[in-house]
């Protein structure tokens, strides 16, 4: 193929000069491929300038992908009926033959799956432009960033990163003819009423060996928003290999004594309060979704991978989210996807303060209450998947080392799940790797009646990363393992449980209880106060507790609410090593045997308090 005659025949002289100022032939190579495969009717190149990117936004409002709203900046976008999550079912590895990924993956035999996808994508962009943009995964300039291509013909998709990622046209041209880059070819494919018509052929599929995600037929930003939770499995492939970590994890700042900032990272699964706890008042968030951790001179530093924030607005209220609430009713670029949109242009979700609108247009079209589907069931007014895309810098506590190049050091890791009788709502781990296994690889976390029907049943999900794991669960645990291993000062690895529930099925916990844990976490990290050893791990003094509640939220706690949270339950300690280690034997090849020993060592202490009380 001859790259520069198919650039100068396909682009316009001024796109020509912004892609051919990269000294990248892989980079070129792959953006011409693409142009001929999906043959788009025009292209557009698009820089960091300011140009480029408002160019983006306007695209996004002239496609109708967007549609602006009353509040200056806020826009809505809506997708299809049948595209409104991720498509677990269609989203698969591509394997090379001999290749392992182990045995929890989706997988595809890679020359099937390209053929397949090659098909699919021969002129999928005829009468579409075809946007070719240049991001940054993590700070620009940083030995932890990795630069990324996305090609789309959704300018949704190219504004939703716009808001979410630092640009990385500049990176590329920096870099010069490096190979290490990721790679994102999209296509919502035939649209019908502006929404992606061939969901059938919706296809999603990821290749770690070429650091490629393929995505096809769909709109929705779980599955085309390439740099969010796609990007995340090419990273922890790549993490693997070079011996760092890709984690689900928030980064935050929380504030102690003396105007002191400790950082720390969190990874919970879905509904189990991560979001609410990185964006807790008077502490100041760096990231609330994914973390790339490197060991520098034996201590843990950490980037936010992203600069803007992709998250579920269900519920999302001035009570329990005040920071949030406070961005999303004022001016400034945020994309709304799925909610209600009333007469008069403004939001409308489920959970949102005041009543519900009489009437307006939502991802079903016009609404009313009561209207109903084609199976006779009721349509929510917002869909429970309903998104929001912001800036960071739109919070008024995002913190100030957000584009730290040399991300921030590290002191404490918290693992939280949703479990009402087993785990304590706060508690540290005697040592990494006691941590990493009977907090990180142990976590579990219930289901609940409006997720899946059914409430309670446990869903072990190590590190809240199962579902975007690329690489076999026992590698993942053993990465983690290895990677404590070499640090002179490895962080202090906490768990978290607010659904604790008594007897009679209420919770022990108060929403606000958490701002306590974490700050009761912070002084631990600094031996300030002292813990109280039990064989499951290392948990607060009740006369230090009662004096965080008091200075943190102004109220009493009594010694019966700490006799009640944090009474340890053997039983089902016990019942949870049990599961923990038939999944690891049954489910989970190649487990090191270190994880084994260490859930032994912990049975063998619950028995003995046991026996003894």
């Amino acid at each position: 193929m001859d790259i520069t005659n198919l650039f100068k025949t396909r682009l316009s002289e001024k796109d020509f000069g912004k892609i051919t100022r990269i000294n990248n032939s892989k980079l070129l190579q792959f953006v011409a491929k693409y142009i001929e495969l999906c043959n788009p009717d025009t292209v557009f190149v698009c820089t960091d300038s300011a140009e480029d990117r408002i160019y983006i936004e306007q695209e996004a409002i002239r496609t109708g992908e967007e549609k602006m709203l009353a509040t200056p900046g806020h826009t809505v976008h809506f997708d299809g009926y049948h595209d409104q999550a991720r498509d677990k079912k269609n989203t698969k590895f591509l394997l090379s033959k001999g290749g392992d990924l182990g045995p929890n993956l989706n997988l595809i035999d890679k020359q099937k799956g390209l053929k397949e996808i090659n098909a699919i994508l021969k002129d999928i962009m005829r009468g579409h432009k075809l946007y070719v943009l240049f991001f940054c995964l993590g700070p620009t300039g940083s030995e932890f960033s990795i630069p990324c291509v996305q090609l789309t013909d959704s300018p949704y998709v190219g504004h939703s990163e716009q808001l979410l990622y630092r640009g990385g046209y500049e990176e590329f041209v920096r870099l010069g003819p490096s190979d290490r880059f990721f790679k994102f070819i999209h296509s919502e494919g035939e649209l019908e009423n502006s929404v992606s018509k061939n969901i059938e052929k919706r296809r999603i599929y990821i290749d770690t060996e070429e650091d490629i995600v393929y995505s096809m037929n769909t709109q929705y930003g779980g599955n085309t928003i390439g740099l969010k939770k796609l990007a995340m499995r090419l990273g922890i492939s790549l993490a693997s290999k070079e011996g760092w970590l890709t984690e689900h994890m928030f980064i935050m700042g929380v504030h102690g004594p003396n105007d002191r900032v400790t950082y720390f990272t969190g990874a919970f699964p879905s509904l189990c309060g991560k979001t609410a706890t990185a964006l807790l008042e008077n502490e100041t968030v760096v990231g609330d979704d994914i973390a790339y951790l490197r060991n520098k001179e034996g201590m843990v530093r950490a980037v936010n991978v992203e600069k803007g924030i992709f998250g579920i607005i269900r519920d999302v209220n001035s009570v329990d989210d005040p920071v949030l609430w406070g961005a999303l009713n004022s001016p400034g670029q945020i994309i709304f996807s799925n909610v209600l949109v009333t007469e008069e242009g403004y939001t409308y979700w489920i959970g949102k303060d005041g009543k519900v609108p009489p009437r307006g247009i939502n991802y079903s079209g016009e609404w009313r209450p009561g209207k109903k589907d084609a199976k006779g069931r009721e349509i929510s007014p917002s869909h429970p998947n309903a998104r929001f895309t912001v800036e960071l810098k739109l919070l008024r506590n995002m913190d100030a080392e957000i584009d730290n190049p040399k991300g921030v050091t590290i002191e404490g890791i918290v693992y939280g799940g949703r479990d009402h009788d087993t785990w304590v709502p706060v508690e540290e781990s005697f040592d990494w790797v006691h941590g990493i296994i009977t907090k990180g690889a142990g976590l579990e976390s219930e289901t609940t009646a409006a997720t899946l029907g059914k409430e309670g049943v446990r869903i072990h999900n190590p590190m809240a990363n199962l579902d975007f794991l690329s690489i076999p669960i026992a590698r993942y645990v053993e990465d983690n393992l290895n990677f404590g291993k070499k640090l002179k000062k490895p962080p202090a690895i906490f768990s978290v449980n607010y659904f604790l529930k008594d007897a009679q099925g209420k919770f022990l916990n108060s929403k606000c209880d958490k701002k306590v844990w974490l700050k009761w976490m912070e002084l631990r990290v600094h031996k300030e106060v002292e813990a109280v050893e039990t064989p499951t791990g290392l948990i607060p003094k009740y006369q230090d507790l009662k004096r965080l509640f008091r200075e943190v939220l102004d109220k009493d706690y009594s010694e019966e609410s700490y006799r009640e949270q944090f009474a340890l339950r053997v039983k089902e300690n016990l019942d949870k090593i049990d599961r923990l280690i038939d999944i690891y034997k049954r489910k989970v090849p190649n487990t090191p045997d270190i994880v084994f020993k260490v859930l032994e060592e912990q049975k063998q202490r619950l028995d003995r308090a046991k026996n003894k009380k």
